[in-house]
This record gives structure tokens, sequence and C-alpha cells, in this order.
């Protein structure tokens, strides 16, 4: 299938992300982007969801780096890595697959599993299906789909609109789902990566492939991993926005269903909505060096 790389031109002048992008190849000899930033025995792996890249962790990164290493993956079909111009080469394996390949490909142990949205949705399963390679997670605004919950009214409308729409207007759908005011080039640099509308097959992919009642791909991986994170014996921080409508409902059925998540404190990010990074980034990450530091 026809696929595209977005001119670097587009990244030209990003605010406050200073970062070059460092590559791998994974999947069928496809170009997967991400920022190494940091060293240190510390591994945090930054996982984004829909329709945004690693420049959402840019508030981040700075914190995190100063405790150990940050590698902030874009999924492929977004932000700098390759992309397919036709949405049906998009499945939840594909995603999953080339996760595992970028991990591997880089080596990664001891990592802190930091994820959102389909950051989590994908990047769970990766880190119960080989727990030799994460030693915590954190999850925000997220979860592990059973594929037979009803989803909520507010995501059914996100989902009808990207269906619908003839130009996806990604920055947009960022600013509507964050209580920041984002400026002009913040905004810019979520567009970034969509040079073309045909660019933006994965971010259209996305919504409609998360497992529900009735739709969706992946929910016999998403349900696995569900059994999986039951049992999960290593330190784990549930940290979610008190005002995603999304993924609210999420949060206290995952604190329950992974045994080590009460060990930890029971917070909400307070005055955020689902891109919590960009609400409360700093707050975030000084919680996250903070659980690794009391584990």
């Amino acid at each position: 299938m026809a696929r595209v790389t977005t001119p670097e031109e587009r990244f030209d002048d990003l605010p406050e992300f200073p970062y070059d992008p460092s590559f791998v190849t994974v999947g069928d000899d496809l170009r997967m982007a991400y920022v190494d930033e940091g060293s240190g025995e510390e591994t945090f792996l930054c996982l984004h969801g829909e329709p945004t890249w690693s420049f959402l962790y840019r508030k981040m990164i700075p914190t995190l780096a100063e405790r150990g290493r940050v590698v902030a993956p874009d999924f492929v079909g977004f932000g700098r890595s390759e992309k397919f111009t036709d949405r049906d080469a998009y499945t939840y394996d594909l995603h999953y697959r080339t996760l595992v390949e970028f991990v591997e490909a880089l080596d990664l142990h001891d990592v802190t599993l930091v994820c959102q949205d389909w950051g989590g949705i994908l990047g769970l399963p990766v880190a119960v299906n080989h727990p030799e390679r994460f030693a915590r997670l954190v999850a925000m605004n997220t979860g592990v789909p059973s594929g037979r919950q009803e989803m909520p009214e507010e995501w059914e409308a996100f989902r009808s609109f990207v269906e619908r729409v003839e130009e996806l207007p990604v920055g947009m759908l960022v600013q509507n789902a964050t209580a920041t005011d984002l400026s002009e080039e913040v905004l810019a640099a979520y567009e970034a990566p969509f040079h073309t509308e045909a660019a933006k097959a994965g971010a259209r992919a996305w919504p409609d492939m998360v497992p529900r009642k009735g739709g969706g791909d992946g929910a016999e991986t998403t349900r696995a991993a569900a059994s999986r994170l039951a049992e999960w014996e290593k330190p784990a921080f549930v940290l979610f926005a008190d005002s995603d409508p999304i993924t609210r409902g999420n949060r206290d059925p995952l604190r329950d269903l992974i045994p080590t998540a009460s060990d930890q404190p029971d917070t909400w990010v307070e005055g955020a909505m689902h891109f919590l990074q960009e609400d409360a980034g700093e707050e975030l990450a000084e919680e996250i060096v903070a659980f690794v530091d009391r584990t």
C-alpha cells in the first residue's frame, strides 16, 4: 500500500520541542521516529494517542530526562513516522507488532511505561506480554477495552465526527479535549505531521478501531491483557484527569483491576481534560518521578 513521509520542513520551529528525531525500521520496512533524551538506569517509554505525536510530551520530557532516559516514539501513521495513505492498512495488530519491534530494536529494559489514550490500549498489552522489559506502569486517561463495553456518548459523537468530516481538523480535536487554551504555534505543531489529507489515514482509522460492543479491532488482545493486568505484581500508578468525559469512567475499574495500583496515592489530576499532558505536563512528570523514587 502507498506510503508517505512528512517533509521535515513541516517540523521547523516547533515550540518548546528542540529534540532531534531518531529513526528505527519496524514492520514491513516502515520507518518509525522517536525522541531519545536523557540517560541513566531508568527508562521512561512515553506513548501518545489519537491524533497526537511525541510533541504531546514536551512539557514532561525535561523533568523525566533529569531522572533517566526518555523515549517517546511516534506510532506508524503519526508524527515523523512513515504513514500509509489507506486507512485499511491500519490494524490493531500492525500497531501492536510495530511497538513490540520498536522496544526490541532499542533493547529497552527496566521500562516505566507512561501511556495515554491509544498509548495505553497498545502499551499496556505489550507490557504485560513482555514483563521482562517493563518495571512499572503509569496509565493516564486510557484503558484495556473488553470489546463488549458501551462507549460514552461523547466518544460516539467524536467517532461520528471523524467518520463524516471531509477534512480532519487535527488541531481542533486536540484543543476541544484540552482545558488549556493552546497557542496557534502549538496547534500548528499538532497539524504538522499531516501535510496532506491522505496522510491523516491513521488518525481517521484509530477512533473506529477502539474495541467495543459492535465494533473495533484487537479485542482478543486487550481482553487477554486485562487478565494479565489482574496478576501484575510490579508497581503501577493510575493517574487520570478529573475532567475527561471519555475516559474518566475507566479510572476506578483500571485501578481496581491492577493489584499494585492501590499501593499508590489515590490521585486525580484536577482541572485537566483528555490531553492531560498539555494541561498538567509538569505536574505529571513530577508525580511520575516521585512514583519511580518510592518504588
